[in-house]
């Protein structure tokens, strides 16, 4: 089975060929992706993403909890935003929440054709990688990047998420992939000291949310996986 990675949305019509034939990986580790697995492992029933804050409100009225940021900031007026530390165990256990952010909820559906689509993190890469191994299908990592533009810590994980594949038969002949293994092997021995002058990492800093980093940047704290 092959691994092909996608750097960027801007570059998804390129690979969209065959996609109900695929499975795909979405990525968002700064927050998204990151944040719908937390939501999961404190008990919500269901997140459902949605690209327009306009669909967020429609949710509202059938009792979701809304959640929503752009530019990495809370929408005004919904019950929380995109960090994955508001998503507590007291508040979205058991509940029905709808999420919308900048990037990754825009991914998510961009792929909605997909035979299998998951969203992932390192907080249940894992079960990602075993999951993925399973299906026994063509895979691709799909970074959701940040407003069209390539960013380093979905690249990454993707490298982290396509080693693992690799070390179990999987195989590519991507570039990117290549690219994106090269960089986890270089962020592996510290992670966060890799990523400390990435731009959404400085973006975290510039609105006072450094916390959130640590919570995104933790290790397969969920055996489940996450399919939207």
């Amino acid at each position: 089975m092959l691994i092909d990675t996608i750097l960027t949305p801007a570059l998804f019509h390129l690979h969209s060929k065959d996609i109900e034939n695929k499975q795909v990986v979405v990525i968002d580790i700064l927050r998204a992706t990151t944040t719908m697995v937390v939501a999961y492992e404190n008990g919500a029933n269901t997140v459902v993403p949605v690209e327009h804050l306009e669909d967020a409100l429609f949710y509202r009225e059938q009792g979701y909890l809304i959640a929503g940021e752009r530019n990495g900031v809370k929408v005004e007026g919904f019950d929380m935003g995109n960090s994955p530390q508001e998503f507590t165990k007291d508040i979205v256990e058991g509940r029905n929440i709808v999420l919308s952010t900048t990037n990754g909820t825009k991914a998510i559906n961009a792929c909605s054709a997909a035979k299998f689509r998951y969203i992932s993190s390192f907080r249940n890469i894992d079960a990602m990688a075993k999951t993925i191994i399973e299906n026994n299908l063509n895979v691709l990592l799909f970074c959701a990047g940040w407003k069209d533009k390539f960013n380093l810590e979905d690249t990454v994980f993707a490298g982290a998420l396509a080693q693992q594949l690799l070390d179990n038969g999987f195989t590519t002949n991507d570039d990117a992939t290549r690219m994106a293994c090269s960089l986890w092997n270089l962020a592996k021995p510290n992670l966060a000291a890799f990523l400390a002058d990435a731009s959404h990492v400085q973006r975290f800093k510039s609105l006072h949310i450094e916390s959130d980093l640590e919570v995104c940047l933790r290790f397969n704290t969920f055996s489940g996986v996450v399919r939207v």
